[in-house]
């Protein structure tokens, strides 16, 4: 089923759903809207640390940014690779933003309270900006673990390897659990361990995100995760 939200009692939900154990959530786009300008605050200051990196103007430094990240999952892994950059300041600056372009989300912290299962963070960014997202949001009590890039050794998502490191990680039966994800790339690998999938439609200038999904890895979409959620 593709749609916004489902419709009628719990019998019209799909089996993956009804009894998943686990769910994983990406952050950015997904837990919030990108009507609020977030990714474009953090796609601004990979452009500017780029440009300082490279010694390059911003128009060029862009460039970069934008081919490492089609072509790595993130641009900081195409700036390891290809450069040798230290992740760790450039995780700093980039997230170095004001979340408080974000309300707080007291109908999300509801639909979250309603959701039965282990909730799991999986996220390209770090734990700082996890943990300052989710304070903003007021949902970080309902998260049992965070899988960030950190964690992930800077492999970023869709990279099929971090799926079965998170699996292990946290111990969980992937055919018994969900992935909600704003990029439709990044679903690929999570449908091929058995997860079922959903695509929260993003509302963002980023090129990548806004991609049509090409093939059967999407499972269920929507373009509002509070309503889908509370549908179940």
């Amino acid at each position: 089923m593709v749609g916004s939200a489902y419709q009628g009692g719990m019998s019209d939900v799909p089996t993956s759903l009804r009894h998943a154990e686990t769910w994983v959530f990406d952050l950015d786009n997904t837990l919030y809207s990108g009507v609020h300008g977030l990714f474009e605050q953090i796609d601004a200051r990979m452009r500017d640390y780029l440009a300082r990196f490279l010694d390059v103007d911003k128009d060029q430094a862009y460039r970069v940014q934008k081919d490492y990240f089609k072509r790595f999952g993130t641009t900081l892994r195409g700036m390891m690779l290809n450069h040798g950059m230290d992740p760790v300041p450039y995780l700093d600056y980039v997230h170095d933003i004001d979340v408080s372009a974000i309300p707080p989300a007291p109908e999300l912290d509801r639909a979250l309270s309603g959701l039965e299962g282990r909730k799991i963070i999986f996220t390209n960014a770090d734990m700082a900006h996890v943990d300052r997202v989710l304070a903003r949001l007021g949902v970080s009590d309902h998260f049992d673990g965070v899988f960030d890039i950190v964690e992930a050794d800077f492999v970023p998502k869709p990279e099929p390897e971090i799926y079965d490191r998170l699996v292990k990680r946290f111990a969980f039966d992937p055919v018994r659990a969900v992935m909600v994800e704003d990029i439709a790339r990044n679903l690929e690998p999570a449908r091929a361990l058995g997860m079922a999938t959903v695509w929260v439609r993003p509302v963002t200038e980023c090129a990548i995100c806004k991609e049509e999904p090409v093939g059967d890895h999407v499972e269920h979409q929507t373009d509002d995760l509070v309503a889908w959620l509370e549908s179940l």
